[in-house]
């Protein structure tokens, strides 16, 4: 009777295994802009270390962004940005955990583009809050390429704005996507 649970078990794995679709990255890039409108300089950073899964079977999909290493191209801003808008030291991780709605419009077996929409949980300095966002997915054998553009009030996440620097930073950031994940 062991012996059958065992191999049942067994098999169950191999099956998981071999069925999973499981698409991964460490290296998914995520950039915003929060310029304000008519300002000379420019509150836009990148960041190259986001960490995202997808899994194809259930539309499940996880995104992790370490905040310090959002890059500004003035260190002074960016200096700014972890210490006094996102208290990095605080709030190290912004995450996104959703669900693709429309995963039947997506066939992860067959090359192409697919419009899809993904709704979840962002959470970003401390606070966390409902969003629903489109996006692309690309589908090219093992790989899948994910894009989407969004924006974000900074005062729904409690980041505030000093009235000095009002002039620079908008009200919103324009956030920008883009993910190639390879299937594990």
């Amino acid at each position: 009777m062991k012996r059958i649970f065992f191999v049942a078990g067994l098999l169950s794995t191999i099956t998981t295994s071999v069925f999973a679709q499981t698409y991964m990255t460490r290296t998914g890039k995520i950039s915003f802009n929060a310029t304000a409108t008519g300002s000379p300089e420019r509150v836009e950073a990148i960041n190259n270390e986001v960490a995202n899964i997808i899994d194809a079977k259930t539309g499940n999909i996880v995104f992790q962004v370490p905040v310090k290493s959002f890059k500004f191209e003035r260190e002074l801003m960016q200096e700014h940005f972890n210490e006094n808008y996102m208290e990095s030291d605080k709030y190290p991780r912004s995450d996104f955990k959703g669900t693709i709605t429309n995963l039947n419009d997506v066939n992860f077996s067959k090359d192409g583009t697919y419009n899809v929409k993904v709704a979840g949980k962002l959470t970003m300095h401390g606070v966390t809050k409902d969003i629903e966002v489109p996006g692309t997915i690309a589908v090219k054998g093992n790989t899948v390429k994910e894009s989407a553009k969004f924006s974000v009030k900074l005062r729904d996440y409690n980041i505030t704005v000093p009235g000095v620097v009002a002039d620079k930073i908008g009200k919103e950031a324009a956030i920008v996507l883009e993910s190639e994940l390879t299937k594990k």
